[in-house]
């Protein structure tokens, strides 16, 4: 996932035609069109490079890869630009981050399971579970329509509403704003967002900001806390208008 919260960059829209038509995949396979729909949403292509360090592979592994997917139509290579995903691979990223995005909101709501608790559960699960048992899950918790940490869920035909949020860290001095989407990969992050009570949702306030890097003064529910820049450029809000 690329540094800043999954949610920042506006990617409306997804193309159409229904997950259930396109083939079955590989879990590899899948975790290539999800990482490269992430790297992507910034509008350029995902480089091969950053593509091999979000995966922890090799680069020539993932030129191999690469290589293969582009043949099988689910995305395009330009040498020394990069890659971007076809419709067909879009259409597979979706998918993937859907069954992603609603494993972790049934373990939450369903289960019981905090929400620092499943996104590496739901990374096992995501490429065993069929899109009928999604759709189960969904229906069975109200059809949520974002995961727990605020990222929005895909539909079932593959369509997503991407919203453009502001990183907490840009807010000036007096800003208002809603807490919408944090980063779900680090544990002990989001356990000490919930110890700030800093979770999608919530009204924050940026109170001061220390000069040349210092922490930044916020209220939340009428307290104030210090963060660190590098915290509040994970934490994504909607800033209120005046």
């Amino acid at each position: 996932m690329a540094a800043r919260a999954k949610g920042r960059t506006s990617n409306a829209g997804s193309p159409r035609g229904g997950a259930t038509r396109l083939p079955d995949l590989t879990a590899p396979v899948e975790d290539y069109l999800k990482a490269i729909y992430e790297l992507e949403r910034a509008g350029e292509p995902a480089a091969t490079t950053d593509l091999a360090v979000q995966l922890g592979l090799t680069p020539a592994s993932v030129t191999g890869m690469v290589r293969r997917l582009a043949e099988q139509g689910l995305l395009t290579h330009e040498r020394y630009r990069g890659v971007r995903l076809t419709a067909k691979g879009r259409l597979g990223a979706l998918r993937t981050l859907r069954r992603h995005r609603i494993i972790e909101s049934y373990l939450v709501h369903a289960l019981g399971y905090g929400w620092d608790e499943v996104h590496v559960e739901a990374e096992r699960l995501e490429h065993a579970a069929t899109d009928a048992l999604i759709d189960r899950m969904a229906l069975a918790i109200g059809e949520p329509t974002v995961d727990p940490h605020g990222a929005p869920i895909p539909s079932r035909e593959g369509a997503v509403e991407e919203a453009r949020y502001r990183a907490l860290a840009d807010l000036g001095t007096g800003t208002a704003a809603t807490v919408m989407c944090v980063a779900d990969e680090d544990p002990m992050l989001l356990r000490y967002l919930s110890d700030l009570a800093l979770t999608p949702g919530c009204a924050v306030r940026v109170v001061e900001r220390a000069p040349y890097g210092g922490p930044i003064t916020i209220e939340v529910n009428r307290r104030r806390k210090l963060i660190g820049p590098a915290l509040a450029e994970r934490v994504l809000v909607r800033a209120d208008r005046a």
